[in-house]
């Protein structure tokens, strides 16, 4: 795996979807039952909206950091926020009702989740971090939700661990470390009882531009990551081999999915960085983007218990 192609970046057109713009924008997500993308502002603590039908886009504020969330098959959203997972119900009338579903297990003060995603069978897995990057503490870890709460830490020694997706069929997941320490991605063999095994390199991103952050899978089992820093995408084949380049206005996106009627729109979160990055559209630090790639995404599951 991690055969580098100097492949020249491509241009692709986009769309800004009119919108707040987010300090910390992460974890877009197709609700596909109801026709609608969410997505968060961690630091900004907000849960965001938009049904792409009427371009309406709707905002509800959190107490705590909402650093990831999947639509739960109940209604509404789970959410891995800074001392536990909730079970999230916006309200049109702007009130967000949060429950606690699993409380976090930090090694340390200072943590929160971070990214999250669900499997194919529409289980809830989500790493924590340290929220000062600055140390680079190895304190974080991945989980898994289950009916009796919080699974024990399945993978550990995790910087800031990003980059869960899954393969079509199931039985592959990935995990990346973004912080610039690390820059990996790893990929799992994954059983139907949600075992993991056999964890191998798939890229080492310091061979390559950016930093990897959030990810999605396409149809065709391609691992598009987001190149924090670089401003870019990159789409890898299931063999680890980077075949498509894609540059984007902003320097810091963040994180990808599939999402729109036909799953053939990429949404793309973004950060404003501490300082304008040269190069790059200041004005769209921080937009959600939407873009054709040319190649249809994978609906992800609602979260349901096991």
């Amino acid at each position: 795996m991690d055969a580098h192609l100097g492949t020249a970046p491509l241009q692709p057109a986009f769309d800004v979807i009119v919108a707040p713009r987010t300090r910390v924008g992460e974890s877009p997500v197709w609700d596909l039952a109801a026709q609608q993308l969410w997505w968060v502002d961690i630091e900004g603590r907000f849960i965001h909206g938009h049904d792409v039908a009427t371009g309406a886009t709707e905002s509800w504020p959190t107490d705590e950091r909402p650093a990831c969330i999947a639509p739960h098959c109940d209604g509404g959203l789970i959410a891995g926020m800074d001392s536990a997972v909730f079970h999230l119900r916006p309200w049109a009338d702007g009130r967000l009702d949060a429950t606690s579903v699993a409380v976090a297990a930090h090694r340390r003060d200072g943590m929160r989740f971070n990214d999250g995603r669900c499997d194919r069978q529409g289980r809830f897995w989500l790493s924590s971090m340290v929220r000062d990057m600055a140390l680079g503490a190895a304190a974080g870890a991945l989980y898994r939700v289950d009916a009796d709460g919080l699974s024990a830490p399945l993978v550990g020694g995790l910087v800031t661990g990003n980059g869960l997706a899954f393969s079509p069929s199931g039985d592959r997941l990935y995990l990346s470390d973004s912080h610039p320490d690390v820059q990996r991605i790893w990929v799992f063999d994954l059983a139907p009882d949600g075992t993991l095994s056999n964890r191998r390199d798939f890229v080492d991103m310091k061979r390559h531009p950016g930093r990897p952050d959030g990810a999605a899978v396409d149809a065709d089992g391609c691992y598009w990551t987001c190149a924090n820093d670089a401003g870019l995408l990159l789409r890898f084949t299931p063999a680890g081999r980077l075949d498509r380049s894609l540059a984007l206005p902003v320097s810091k996106p963040s994180m990808c999915t599939f999402g729109g009627p036909g799953l053939d729109t990429l949404y793309v979160t973004s950060i404003v960085p501490a300082q304008p990055a040269p190069g790059f559209d200041a004005g769209l630090d921080g937009a959600l983007l939407a873009l054709r790639p040319g190649v249809q995404g994978l609906a992800d599951p609602p979260f349901a218990f096991p």
